[in-house]
């Protein structure tokens, strides 16, 4: 067994001796310590060697395999360092190449478009959690526990008091708690309800205002509603006020527009009726008052809430909402 380690050292590196090309290395490495491997082969045999003479011949075989392994590491390096790949020029005379940069999602658009407007008007943008206490999502907004306007709201509750907040108006009453009127705010945000369907979804943006002082009338709110509107859609845009309910409200209106898509005429997606509702507004009731510690006998105010899907379905001429919400690139550069 001697004889055919040192015969088998010798003849590995004759073979090596003068490649240069890498494949051809591993090629040869393969032959000879690869599991199928000449030398791998030589020395599965020294179980059959006689116990006496297995630890010389296994260091023997040992340091032949290191040799060779050292001596083909050390061929391949020399190999690669000795290659020479095409040289990659730059041409500088070619014209630039823009690279693709991302953009606001509609969205976001949206909402710092209806805060630009409301900001011109005075009012302050203010932010809150959106796991919100049931204290303040329902019952300081004059729904208490047993109030079926509960119901309107397909709540998620993360505990018996503890829930995904169903609007922003939380925000409103946590900034009557800390400020004395005058109050003008307005509240954007996410906010969560049960519900997933062409024209909703689980969670949704909206933005609400708040506008308390003294002598604040249903013309107030009419007034910066249509400014708004109007800003938002066009001068030309026209709006009612309807009559509806709203239990922190009264008295309360949803504003509608004109239909933006078949301009009054009536179509499917106004059900026949030419007009789209668009948020829902009114005087705040005084009862929401008295968790504020506001004496409804010197001040007054009004609130108005909008989803910003909706907003932006109109604005556009969107008709899913879930297109928001699935990240299409087509969809998604049109903005």
């Amino acid at each position: 067994m001697r004889e055919q380690l040192l015969a088998l050292e010798k003849r590995a590196i004759e073979e090596l001796e003068g490649v240069k090309d890498p494949a051809r290395i591993e090629e040869i490495r393969i032959a000879y310590l690869g599991k199928k491997g000449r030398l791998t082969a030589i020395m599965r045999k020294l179980g059959e060697l006689p116990p006496d003479k297995r630890p010389e011949m296994g260091k023997l075989a040992n340091r032949v395999k290191e040799n060779l392994a050292r001596r083909l590491k050390e061929a391949k390096e020399a190999a690669t360092l000795g290659r020479t790949e095409p040289v990659q020029y730059l041409d500088v005379t070619l014209p630039g190449r823009e690279p693709l940069r991302g953009h606001l999602h509609p969205i976001t658009i949206v909402i710092k478009e209806i805060c630009r407007i409301f900001s011109a008007m005075g009012f302050r943008v203010v932010k809150g959690p959106n796991v919100e206490l049931d204290y303040y999502n329902f019952e300081a907004l004059n729904i208490p526990k047993d109030h079926p306007a509960r119901d309107m709201q397909d709540t998620f509750y993360i505990s018996e008091n503890v829930v995904l907040r169903t609007h922003t108006s939380p925000i409103q009453v946590r900034v009557m708690e800390t400020q004395k009127p005058p109050v003008s705010v307005i509240a954007p945000g996410k906010v969560y309800r049960r519900d997933s369907d062409v024209s909703h979804t689980p969670m949704f943006h909206q933005v609400e205002g708040l506008l308390v002082d003294r002598g604040v009338s249903f013309g107030d709110l009419k007034g910066t509603l249509t400014s708004f509107v109007h800003q938002m859609f066009g001068r030309d845009t026209t709006l009612r006020f309807r009559p509806s309910f709203f239990p922190f409200t009264e008295p309360s209106a949803e504003v509608d527009i004109r239909c933006v898509i078949c301009k009054g005429r009536g179509c499917r997606t106004c059900s026949q009726t030419g007009w789209l509702e668009i948020l829902g507004s009114g005087m705040v009731d005084p009862a929401v008052y008295g968790f504020v510690d506001y004496d409804p006998e010197i001040y007054s105010g009004f609130a108005f809430g909008m989803g910003v899907e909706r907003i932006a379905m109109l604005k556009y001429g969107i008709n899913d909402i879930q297109l928001f919400f699935k990240n299409h690139m087509r969809f998604l550069r049109q903005f």
